[in-house]
């Protein structure tokens, strides 16, 4: 080959889709993001702990830990996702499973054409660590839970960082949203019971999460499984794990959850009635759905032709409802419950007394 046809291959090869552009569908692949925390201590069923991965358990009476942990594969990596078990379930039944998962919003996998014959083959990857050698799986889910792909891998040697890609191609049946609603989920199973696997290797009706093949990582308090590098990309070459910048990763978990730091002043607080206020709650970030308000405590301070600094004030814990969408970018709340002797349509100054979070997960 001429060095001329060499540089027009070198330009084909970079300008491809495979490694051009936003690659990763995973969000928070690097497990780099923790708003809810960094340990959360036998965690149970739909417990979030890093940011968009979610603990998920059916049956089983097994507890685990959950942590970011910088053991990691390489110095490319700074955080992984460690599960660490704390109660043990030696005895799988058929309606037992626990297992990790990302739910992957539809309008981020469109592009997927799932479920027409346009279907496009997509790659996982990641890397993965357990003291549970054997055969593992996960799945591919839609949202009505109805159609999935089981995979298997093998952890070949116990406590060590192994990189593993599995290709699929994809489903040319099914329902496969594209709305703000849950397009794919992308599971990792732990420990399922019958009720939950089916034979690796093709699309199929059924709400699987795994293989009928799948070690029990749950069987023993020594026990521990770790992830990272996690990856999914339209095509069937796993490339290099695209690293996004902590702040970019962080705005792309706040879709979904925000925290609200405290003393984050709320915007044109207004008293309604006697035992009601209605405040503008500022977002980091446009929320995929209206969420669930938490963890509010409201300071009022109460200014009308007062001095601040001489304003009384009165604090409040209330959990709030929201009013207005939170897609719109802009989140109105009325606070009802323990306010009371208020002045109808009278201004004042309110605050986060804690902070605040706000719950959009799908």
């Amino acid at each position: 080959m001429t060095k001329a046809a060499e540089l027009a291959k070198m330009g084909e090869v970079l300008t491809n889709s495979q490694i051009g552009g936003r690659r990763n569908i995973i969000i928070n692949g690097a497990m780099q993001v923790a708003q809810r925390g960094t340990s959360f201590t036998s965690i149970g069923n739909n417990i979030y702990s890093l940011d968009r991965w979610l603990y998920y358990l059916a049956g089983s009476s097994s507890a685990s830990d959950a942590s970011q942990s910088t053991d990691t594969p390489n110095n490319n990596f700074k955080n992984s996702l460690k599960l660490d078990v704390q109660t043990a379930d030696t005895s799988v039944a058929t309606n037992d499973l626990t297992c990790f998962l990302q739910k992957i919003e539809g309008q981020n996998v469109y592009q997927l054409g799932w479920g027409t014959a346009d279907a496009e083959t997509v790659t996982l990857s990641f890397w993965v660590k357990s003291t549970k050698t054997g055969i593992h799986s996960g799945a591919f889910k839609n949202s009505a839970q109805d159609r999935s792909y089981v995979f298997e891998y093998t952890v070949n040697a116990s406590n060590t960082w192994e990189y593993k890609t599995i290709t699929v191609a994809g489903d040319t049946s099914g329902t496969w949203l594209t709305t703000n609603g849950i397009g794919v989920q992308v599971t990792f199973a732990l420990m399922a019971g019958t009720d939950f696997t089916k034979t690796a290797g093709s699309w199929g009706a059924g709400n699987n999460y795994g293989s009928d093949n799948q070690v029990n990582v749950m069987d023993s308090t020594s026990n521990e499984w770790y992830i990272t590098g996690v990856q999914l990309e339209v095509g069937s070459q796993a490339t290099p794990f695209e690293h996004r910048s902590f702040g970019e990763e962080l705005a792309l978990c706040q879709r979904y959850y925000q925290v609200v730091p405290k003393y984050t002043f709320f915007i044109g607080a207004v008293e309604v009635g006697t035992a009601s206020l209605r405040a503008g709650v500022p977002l980091a970030r446009t929320l995929r759905a209206s969420p669930t308000i938490g963890n509010i405590t409201l300071v009022i301070y109460d200014d009308d032709d007062t001095p601040f600094s001489d304003a009384a004030h009165a604090i409040f814990a209330n959990s709030g409802s929201p009013e207005v969408d939170g897609t719109t970018g802009y989140l109105s709340v009325i606070f009802n419950g323990n306010l009371s002797g208020r002045t109808d349509n009278h201004n004042v100054t309110a605050l986060y007394g804690t902070n605040g979070t706000l719950d959009s997960e799908l």
